[in-house]
């Protein structure tokens, strides 16, 4: 998956969108805990201030008198962070063991008679505390006495506590994190999916299985489909037409290029054979470039509506045989046909008697005693085999190394293998040149997907090799 891709850049955007959202709400619950803790901690204090009410008392003389203390042990402890004072106006002051020698700075505040207050200040031993105070007013020796009872709590019990939430927090939304990026993935992924769909169908409109996309896509999608589906039809109409004026420019040379030919052959009859060879020559190439622009405008109409057709092998080829016997070339030679009986391959018949008449004829004229055309190893693969002098392997890898360009080798042999990788290209097949092991070129035609398999030598072993002298040739 590189960067470019919409699947990244929305699984991305997802994780991140998830990443903020879990640290907003990881903070949010963090202080959302730490607020009911602190609540908590006052209600506590509450209590403690109400026991420490319930046991205060002046005596006639009017002295503070401590008849119960709050039930928490913490209170005896020294430092342990929960505290309790009471002082009045005449300067007395009562505390808890906790506080050991030290006394609560309380601020100054104007309490009324019933009323708590919560502030946060400074204790003992560094700590910062949450005091909750009241005033009570008492009467002690006939006169009125004003209390002032504070307890305080060390505010680390809510640090620490925050902490330890966080910490278990933190874990519980990693782990969400992971589901929720997950389920992003797969959101994604099924959101994606018409766009898989999409691509399958241009797939199969490349291959001829089909001429359109499918309709039955999204309503987000179904805009893009009818306007890919209407550009198809565009292009094929425009294809249509300039195929139709190729097709027809090429019918139309037919009659000068024959015209051409008689008066060779008038200029041969007067005499003049260096010129008629040469006009025949020069008729002969333009003849070829015909051929093979009318075999492929036919050749890729039929491709765009699907090769369905199939066509048996060894009775074409002794038609071909029996056409090409009556050239020079073939006739100079001996033709072996040893297809395999029953062998179909997907091709319409006029488009296979392009190849094999082409690979054929080009064997004829470079063979020196025989010609041969056999199935080649499993599958429907064919290949035609000469005597000849052959190809090197130079020359072989160059040749194929130019696949579709065959025909900048030049010459009539050129355009032939050129009209056969033409015609090969539009049923989806390969054509393979190499060294024969009778000496000549080795000229196979095969599916594309036959190509990764390991080539059968068993094809061989039922064939009669050449005589000596015609591989020696």
């Amino acid at each position: 998956m590189n960067r470019h891709s919409l699947r990244l850049r929305l699984v991305a955007g997802g994780i991140v969108a998830i990443l903020m959202a879990l640290a907003i709400a990881g903070g949010a619950l963090v202080l959302v805990f730490e607020r009911h803790v602190s609540r908590t901690l006052a209600q506590d204090l509450e209590v403690h201030l109400k026991q420490l009410l319930a046991g205060i008392d002046v005596d006639p003389e009017g002295k503070l008198v401590l008849t119960s203390t709050p039930v928490d042990p913490r209170f005896a402890d020294p430092l342990s962070g929960l505290y309790w004072q009471v002082g009045d106006d005449r300067g007395q002051l009562l505390r808890s063991r906790s506080l050991w020698d030290s006394a609560m700075k309380l601020p100054a505040d104007r309490l009324g008679p019933g009323e708590t207050h919560q502030h946060e200040t400074d204790g003992p031993g560094g700590q910062r505390v949450l005091v909750a105070e009241r005033a009570v007013r008492f009467s002690g020796g006939g006169k009125p006495v004003v209390v002032r009872l504070a307890v305080a709590e060390d505010l680390a019990r809510v640090s620490e506590a925050s902490t330890a939430f966080a910490k278990d927090l933190s874990i519980a939304l990693v782990v969400l994190g992971c589901v929720l990026a997950f389920a992003t993935w797969i959101q994604v992924g099924v959101g994606l999916r018409p766009l898989v769909a999409l691509r399958r169908g241009v797939a199969d409109i490349r291959a001829g299985r089909t001429r359109h996309l499918p309709s039955a896509v999204p309503s987000e999608v179904h805009p893009l489909v009818e306007e890919v589906n209407a550009l198809i039809d565009a292009q094929e109409s425009e294809i249509e037409r300039s195929r139709g004026r190729a097709a027809d420019l090429a019918h139309g040379l037919k009659t000068p290029l024959a015209a051409l030919a008689a008066d060779a052959s008038r200029l041969r009859e007067r005499g003049e054979r260096d010129i008629a060879r040469d006009i025949e020559s020069v008729g002969e190439a333009m003849g070829r470039h015909v051929d093979r622009e009318l075999a492929r405008a036919r050749v890729r109409r039929r491709a765009r509506s699907g090769p369905s057709a199939s066509t048996l092998v060894e009775p074409l080829v002794l038609s071909l045989i029996s056409t090409l016997s009556r050239t020079p070339d073939g006739a100079r030679v001996r033709f072996e046909n040893l297809v395999a009986d029953g062998l179909r391959v997907p091709f319409d018949r006029t488009d296979l008697a392009e190849v094999l008449g082409n690979l054929m004829e080009n064997a004829a004229r470079h063979a020196a005693e025989c010609v041969r055309i056999t199935t080649d190893g499993s599958g429907p693969s064919l290949a035609v085999e000469d005597d000849g002098a052959g190809v090197d392997a130079a020359q072989v890898s160059r040749v194929l190394e130019r696949g579709g360009r065959l025909d900048e080798r030049g010459g009539a042999a050129g355009l032939g293998l050129a009209i056969v990788q033409d015609v090969l290209d539009a049923y989806g097949w390969s054509l393979e040149l190499s060294r024969s092991e009778f000496g000549g070129m080795k000229a196979a035609i095969r599916p594309r997907s036959a190509l990764v398999e390991k080539p059968s030598r068993g094809a061989g072993k039922n064939v009669v090799p050449f005589p000596t002298t015609a591989r020696q040739a």
